[in-house]
């Protein structure tokens, strides 16, 4: 038994209501395709390095974390964060440790990232 009229399109009726569905869903921090393309570089050289095996990215409303995993049944060895609450303070990005140890905290993910990033020096 329907509800709508014999000649009404089932497809408005969803078009209609997805602007409503989408609204109800709260704001949300995520990271913008440059910070996650520089997260995502670093940790191809981790992996290729056998340091870090996983990760799991987790959108909040308060902020976005990037957790990193030397194996999947682990607590997160990193949590690199994006907290936009702090970007006039210390700056929205931040390393902590599995410890809950901050790293690093600063208002560019590049210099933020230093911290973990470890590259190859000439000696």
């Amino acid at each position: 038994m329907s509800l709508m009229p014999e000649d009404a399109d089932p497809s408005e009726q969803r078009a209609a209501a997805r602007p409503a569905a989408a609204n109800a869903q709260p704001n949300r921090v995520t990271f913008n395709r440059l910070e996650l393309h520089r997260i995502l570089n670093l940790y191809g050289r981790m992996v290729a390095d056998g340091e870090w095996r996983d990760y799991a990215i987790d959108f909040l409303k308060d902020r976005a974390v990037f957790s990193v995993y030397r194996r999947a049944s682990e607590v997160p060895i990193y949590r690199i964060e994006k907290d936009p609450r702090l970007a006039r303070k210390q700056g929205m990005y931040s390393v902590i440790s599995a410890t809950g140890l901050i790293l690093r905290r600063g208002h560019e993910l590049e210099r933020v990232l230093l911290v973990i990033d470890r590259k190859l020096a000439v000696v």
